[in-house]
Order: structure tokens, then sequence, then C-alpha cells
């Protein structure tokens, strides 16, 4: 039977037919075995992708006659190491180049980072919610000092941090919420050419945005249900008990205390708590908006799963058409983050699912991503990186969450990690 497999996917006794992709102009003349790594090596080197595998052929035992046609002789090789590499060639298991090696301990420690941030946030978050409780005045510098962190790492590589907003307790809303929403504005302010002291103020100020619901009653701020108008009144002073600790903090800049102040106004006037109408609100204040409705649609809580992010983009453009928040910045919120962002989850035509592991600006729907998990099979499986961009085989169907499958994304994440 013959299968197209991938070169980093071929093992020492393969019998290969020939060259199913490749970059350049390098053809196998003669069909035949691999007898040893550096063949496979030479093949990933050439340019070579994906081959064409003959799985009823077996390398013959080395006490037979090993027929005389092979790969090694269509490809010029050094004598050098030989003996070594042909005692590796019974060796069992497939061969990755050193740039897929490099790729995973990459992707592996994005994740394990972004884990030892997001938990240095909630920690942060965790101090500030009881200062405010006990009658504390908030300290700024453990706030300036994580914004700055991921501000940073975050202009350095907009993607470095991506998975943190995928990386969530349920019941852990509140600490995670604020975390994650200073996290999409850094992300979106380098995307909109934002320069980085500016947006270390406004990652500051979305780090803060929330800490007002601390003094709202749980019964209202994890309600399941619809609010009441009496409780929505309620709740809505959560910006109020805000501006009011942010104004009262030393240290704080005019910048951040505005996102804070107006990340649930709307153009249309029907935000809160003032109804300011849409010359009254900022850039950063749209940006914040954006930001805060977005992460609030996709977060998972005690009460409700979040959504996939494929439609969380779809309810932000909607609001927009209503003249509810910016359209031209939905847009280019959209287009920062991706169609599929970094750190989602999606369901492949092989029906598989994957985490996206970098955006393809030339072709937004078909990122990279890491294969994990079999849907038919319901088990994981042998992570694969696949470009989507360059294989005609896959394609995303849809976005999905973890939940969809009874699964856990911190597991997944784990998985990956050991993977890598």
């Amino acid at each position: 039977m013959i299968v197209e497999k991938d070169i980093a996917r071929v093992s020492v006794g393969s019998y290969v037919v020939g060259i199913a992709k490749q970059r350049g102009g390098r053809k196998i003349k003669q069909k035949g075995w691999v007898r040893s790594l550096s063949v496979i090596e030479r093949l990933i080197d050439q340019g070579v992708e994906r081959v064409l595998v003959d799985t009823s052929k077996k390398l013959p035992e080395e006490t037979e006659e090993i027929p005389s046609e092979t790969i090694i002789e269509s490809i010029p090789e050094s004598s050098e190491n030989l003996n070594q590499e042909e005692k590796s060639a019974t060796v069992e298991g497939e061969i990755e180049s050193s740039e897929q090696r490099s790729n995973k301990a990459n992707f592996a420690q994005s994740i394990n980072q972004a884990k030892s941030i997001f938990k240095e946030a909630k920690s942060i978050q965790r101090k500030l919610l009881d200062d405010v409780l006990t009658g504390r005045q908030i300290d700024i510098g453990p706030v300036e000092e994580i914004t700055d962190k991921t501000t940073e790492e975050i202009f350095a590589n907009p993607d470095a941090l991506a998975c943190i907003i995928n990386i969530r307790e349920k019941d852990e809303y509140l600490l995670e919420h604020s975390s994650a929403v200073s996290i999409l504005m850094s992300i979106f302010s380098r995307f909109l050419d934002i320069d980085i002291e500016t947006a270390k103020q406004l990652s500051i100020g979305a780090f803060l945005h929330d800490v007002g619901k601390i003094k709202i009653p749980d019964e209202i701020l994890n309600k399941p249900g619809k609010l009441t108008e009496k409780e929505f009144t309620v709740m809505k002073t959560h910006v109020i008990h805000s501006v009011d600790i942010i104004r009262n903090t030393a240290g704080i800049s005019p910048m951040s205390l505005e996102v804070a102040a107006l990340h649930h106004e709307k153009l249309d006037g029907s935000g809160y708590p003032l109804g300011l109408p849409e010359n009254k609100i900022t850039q950063y204040g749209r940006m914040i908006t954006i930001c805060d409705i977005f992460d609030a649609l996709t977060a998972n809580r005690v009460y409700k799963d979040g959504m996939a992010q494929v439609k969380a983009f779809a309810i932000l453009r909607n609001m927009a058409e209503k003249s509810m928040i910016d359209l031209s910045l939905v847009n280019r919120f959209i287009k920062c983050m991706g169609v599929y962002p970094v750190g989602s989850l999606v369901q492949l035509n092989s029906n598989q699912l994957a985490v996206v592991e970098s955006r393809n600006s030339d072709d937004p729907v078909r990122p990279k991503v890491k294969a994990f998990f079999s849907v038919s099979q319901n088990h994981f499986v042998l992570a694969k990186d696949i470009d989507l961009s360059d294989d005609q085989q896959n394609h995303i169907e849809k976005g999905v969450r973890a939940d969809d499958f009874n699964l856990d994304m911190n597991k997944i994440l784990e998985f990956l990690v050991m993977e890598g």
C-alpha cells in the first residue's frame, strides 16, 4: 500500500517510491529503502517535505541480500561517521529535523512562560482585591512590574503569551479576566503601532479595570441567570468603585484611569456608568471595550461556558454594525488576533483537534497548527506540526473549545509540553 508521509515521520527501513512534496527541484531517480538516519536528514536538508512510502515492503534482514536499489545510491553522501550511522539504522522511531526540534522546544517554552506569568498575575490580582476589601491602599508597584513584563514580551513577539487567555479556571474568573484583558490590550496596542510606553499604561488600566467588582455582592456578581433591573443597577456600580479605587492609587496615570473608566461605555450612548456619547469615548476606551467583551464571551465561568473565538468575533461585528462599538477597530482587532487566534483550538477535516501555534498573515484561515487528538478514536495522539498553508490535505472545519470534547485546556497544554 502506497501512503504519503511527512519526511519527519519516515523511519529507517521504509521503502520510498517517490517525492510527494518538496522545496526545490531535487528528484529521487530510484525507488528504495531508507537504510540510515543520514539519508532522511539529507532529504530534509535538500527541501523534501513529504514522500510516498510503500508500507508493504520491509527492509530485509542483514543475513539476506540487500537489493542494490536504494535511496542512498541517488543521494550523494559523505563517508564521515558512516559506520556509526549504520549502527543507528536499526533504531526504531521517527526522525525530526533540528528546526522541528527547535519549534517543539519553543512551543513548550511559550506555554510554560505563559502559565508562569498568568500565575504571577493572578497572585497580584488576589492581593489587590484583598487590599480593597480590607481598606488598604493599592500598591501599584507589582502591577507595573507584571504589566511591564507582559507588554515587553508581547512587543518582542506578539504570539508569545497568546496561550494565556486559554489557560483558565472556571472559579477564578474575576482574577483571570482582568489579567487576560490586560494581555489583549498589549497585543492590540502593538498591532495598532502604539508606542510601548503608552501600551504599558493601557495595560495597567486594563489590569485594574474590574477591581471594583470586589464590592459587588456575590449573589449578583455570580448569578447564573439574567440579572433583574435592580440587580443590574447594582452591577453597573462596579465601574464607579473601580474609578474611585484607581483614582486614589498613588502613581497611577490619567491614561490608565481613562481606559478603566470607559470600558463599559458604548458609542450609541447605551453604555454605563455615564452613558457617554461617541465623541466623548477615546480610542483607548473603544479598544478596552472590545478586549473586555471578547474575553467575557470566550472565558469559562462557574455558571457559563465560554464560546469559541470565531463566534465571539461574530458578536463583536454584530455589535459594531449596530453602532455600539467601533467597527473599524473591531475589524482590526479580528485581523490582529487572527481568524483562528494563537492558542485556540480547531477541528480539522481529518477529524483531529489541533491548537493554533502561529498565524499566517497571507492566508488567515490556514495558520500553523499542532494536531494532538483524534476525535473519532477519542484519545490523544502523537503531536504533529502542520502548516495548513502548505498542506493541501488538511483544513480547518471550525473553531472549537476543549469543553466540547470533555477535555481540559490545562491538560491539553501539559500534554503538548510533554510532547515537546
